[in-house]
């Protein structure tokens, strides 16, 4: 069973960065195929920055590239999301997700960490 604990969130004002973090643990998960969601008040969850299968790519959103960076220790079997620029519009619950470990499971998600931009 895989288990998904992420740690970084909080409030900032426009322009500012954050860091959140994503820790794994349990048996059958691959932080190479872990990724970062959000789902703002009223909206549908997003992927934000995700790994592109088959490759050593990563897809971000439009709404993020050049400003998020998704970055992994395998040591410490931990991902994280730097983020940069950040706008109000940036405000959400920031998950990590893992997909699906083993044919017929569900996909995996963490209880989510909150990021409110202020302007």
């Amino acid at each position: 069973q895989v288990q998904l604990v992420e740690s970084g969130g909080g409030l900032v004002q426009l322009g500012g960065s954050l860091e959140l973090s994503c820790a794994a643990s349990g048996s059958g998960f691959d932080i190479n195929d872990m990724g970062w969601y959000r789902q703002a008040p009223g909206k549908q969850r997003e992927v934000v920055a995700a790994p592109i299968t088959g490759s050593d790519s990563t897809h971000y959103a439009d709404s993020v590239k050049g400003r998020f960076t998704l970055s992994r220790d395998n040591a410490k079997n931990m991902i994280y999301l730097q983020m940069n620029s950040l706008k109000p519009e940036d405000t959400a619950v920031y998950y990590c997700n893992h997909p699906p470990p083993l044919p017929g499971d569900l996909e995996v998600w963490g209880q989510g960490t909150l990021v409110a931009v202020s302007s």
